[in-house]
Parts: structure tokens; sequence; C-alpha cells
């Protein structure tokens, strides 16, 4: 019998820690979205605002750049409420959004190196946490 409460007590515990990473990778993705969103915005109304570089191989109008990041903030936003609304889909969604939004900030870190750096790092960590998961933890 001991046996039996100590793995109810484990599946509690490691579904606990399922949520968490959840919640925390949609809070990051959330904030992700709205950064990302707002860096959108700013390219699209001023486009003195980002560095200009000559020479790039990933060369974009800065509204383009920022029409990207616009839509892909948005989507982000909607799929982190799916997330703390624990929607299967969401997890699916999130981690292939966050992957755009990696590499859309990887190819314009010349804009804007330091903010494009910072907000790879954090979907790096939406995409650990919504990884790390096992499905079947999750119930």
């Amino acid at each position: 019998m001991v046996t039996t409460t100590t793995s109810h007590h484990r599946s509690d515990t490691a579904r606990a820690a399922a949520g968490g990473l959840t919640i925390f990778a949609a809070v990051l993705l959330f904030i992700s979205g709205s950064l990302d969103f707002c860096r959108g915005l700013m390219a699209v109304l001023e486009d003195q605002v980002y560095v200009s570089t000559a020479e790039y191989t990933f060369k974009f109008d800065l509204t383009s750049w920022g029409w990207i990041h616009i839509v892909l903030g948005v989507i982000a936003v909607v799929v982190s409420a799916g997330l703390l609304a624990a929607m299967k889909w969401a997890r699916v969604i999130g981690v292939v959004i966050a992957s755009l939004m990696l590499i859309a900030n990887f190819l314009s870190i010349p804009y804007y190196p330091f903010w494009s750096i910072t907000l790879i790092a954090m979907n790096g960590f939406i995409i650990w946490g919504l990884c790390v998961v096992d499905r079947e933890t999750l119930g």
C-alpha cells in the first residue's frame, strides 16, 4: 500500500511541475509576443529607430520586418492564452510560434542586436518549457 501512496504522490508532484513549466512558458510567450508586437509597431511607425545596415544577406524593408513581428506577436499572445487555459493544441502551436519568432529575431539581429538576442533567449526558454514536459504527465 505504501508503494501506491508514493506512486500517487510522485504523480501529483510531476503533474504540478508540468503545470508550472507550462505556465512559465505561457507567461514568457505572452511577454515575448507583446515585445515582438511592440517591436513590429516601432518598425512600421518609425523606421529611424533601427540600425541601418548596408550589406545584409537577409535584407528586408523595415516595414516588412515590422509586419512580420506584429503578426507573430499577436499569434503568440493568443497562443499564450490557450496555454493558460490548458488547451492541448496550444503546446504544439506554442513551440511552432516560438520557433518562428526565434528565427525572425535571428534574421533581424543587424537591425536591433541586443533586443534580438534577448528575445532569442526568451524563445529558447519557451520552447524548452513546452517540450520538456512529458504528455502523459499532463494528464
